[in-house]
């Protein structure tokens, strides 16, 4: 009963191999790059959305571990060698920048609350911006995936359609062997290239709005991290 509900597979499987063998040179160098992108944009796919969860979830449980301190300012060096976590990154940036900024005003006699209170606001913009780039990364290569394969089937349909004219015009006969290698690279790079496309098109759009996701969440944070030292600073 298996090998008869497998059958099917190994058909197609051969089927295609069988066309993959009738193309000429330049269909199959296209059929193998766009596989190549395939691999590489499921690569991409998996692990960024990997990332972004792990990012998501590490995030919030650093943030819930704030909320339990009543002082951030005065927090253990332990809270500010965590930079892997974004949240983390923007918390480590501000407490030094504040720390920084109070050792220079004490030195020049110039000790102002504004003064702590603007550079660590700078801190948390720098270190945001940061982040968001990071969330962002290798987003572009998906995109290009997104792009580029369409093209590159279509490039291969048309180099196809035109062997097959050419050998029409040749031979002086339209018999399918003479059609075959055209027709054959014209129609496997043809759907190559949207087996490349379609789940990079949908992969990239859930993994945009993730990222975008996490941007606001990180967006929302660092608005209340500043908030929470400004108004420690007036206690």
């Amino acid at each position: 009963m298996l090998s008869l509900a497998l059958a099917p597979l190994f058909l197609a499987t051969t089927n295609i191999i069988e066309v993959f063998v009738r193309c000429d040179p330049v269909g199959q160098v296209i059929t193998v790059v766009l596989l190549i992108f395939s691999v590489f944009a499921w690569s991409v796919m998996l692990g960024k959305n990997s990332e972004l969860n792990k990012l998501r979830i590490r995030n919030h449980q650093f943030e819930q571990r704030l909320r339990e301190e009543r002082k951030l300012l005065d927090l253990p060096e332990s809270f500010r060698n965590m930079r892997s976590i974004p949240y983390a990154d923007l918390f480590a940036d501000a407490a030094e920048s504040y720390w920084r900024a109070a050792a220079i005003g004490k030195e020049k006699g110039d000790d102002s609350l504004h003064a702590r209170l603007e550079h660590a606001e700078n801190a948390i913009a720098r270190a945001l911006a940061r982040q968001v780039l990071r969330y962002e990364e290798n987003m572009v290569w998906l995109a290009t995936m997104v792009t580029v394969a369409p093209f590159m089937g279509l490039l291969g349909t048309v180099w196809g359609v035109m062997e097959a004219f050419s050998a029409v015009s040749v031979m002086q006969t339209a018999s399918i062997q003479t059609l075959a290698p055209g027709v054959s690279a014209a129609l496997l790079t043809t759907i190559a290239g949207l087996v490349v496309a379609i789940p990079s098109v949908v992969g990239y759009n859930i993994l945009l709005n993730k990222s975008k996701t996490l941007t606001t969440e990180i967006e929302n944070y660092a608005s209340v991290l500043a908030d929470r030292i400004e108004l420690e600073m007036q206690k």
